[in-house]
């Protein structure tokens, strides 16, 4: 009896609601491209209504675990997993779209750092030292910076002068991008360069 309800109070834990909003962002991701890729009049402006209502999901099922206490393993493996799959598919399908250098740029920039930091975290937490590199701030500020642009850029097709504003944002976002990425690799640095 006993080992049962184990079982299915590890259930609830890893379904609880902030674990199936996160899956419910991955789940968006191919609605997203579906949407903007079909030839129907306001296609653009649903994909980023979806993606901007799976980027509000990002924070909620953040603020949801802490205020209800239901942060589990799975949820802190799932949720950098998600936001990265789904800002690396949309930054793909906004870099086709454009097919120039000046969007290209950032999203190269953004893409790249995100692998980089991934590498860096999972390198921290063989070392034990995962804390040294948490998020902060600056990789939040830009987190928002980045679904801004996003959400402005899939809005608009790319000859309609409306899309500069997100091309801006997202030129902003690729800085934060670099920025943060110097803070992290400046707390990993220690451990890095120090004697095996």
């Amino acid at each position: 009896m006993q080992p049962s309800m184990n079982k299915r109070s590890r259930k609830s834990v890893f379904l609880n609601f902030p674990n199936i909003l996160t899956l419910g962002r991955l789940v968006l991701i191919p609605v997203i491209v579906v949407i903007y890729y079909l030839p129907f009049q306001g296609n653009y402006v649903v994909a980023a209504a979806i993606f901007a209502l799976a980027a509000a999901t990002d924070w909620l099922d953040g603020y949801l675990a802490r205020r209800w206490n239901q942060m589990t393993p799975f949820g802190a493996f799932l949720d950098p997993v998600a936001d990265k799959v789904i800002v690396a598919v949309a930054l793909a399908m906004l870099v086709e779209a454009h097919h120039n250098l000046i969007l290209t740029a950032p999203a190269i920039v953004i893409i790249g750092r995100e692998i980089v930091i991934s590498a860096l975290r999972e390198w921290m937490a063989e070392m034990g030292k995962r804390a040294s590199i948490a998020v902060n701030f600056i990789g939040k500020v830009k987190t928002s910076c980045q679904m801004l642009a996003i959400t402005a850029l899939l809005a608009f097709p790319p000859e309609m002068k409306e899309a500069w504003a997100g091309l801006a944002l997202l030129y902003i976002a690729a800085l934060l991008t670099l920025w943060s990425m110097f803070v992290y690799l400046r707390a990993a640095w220690p451990e890095l360069t120090r004697d095996s």
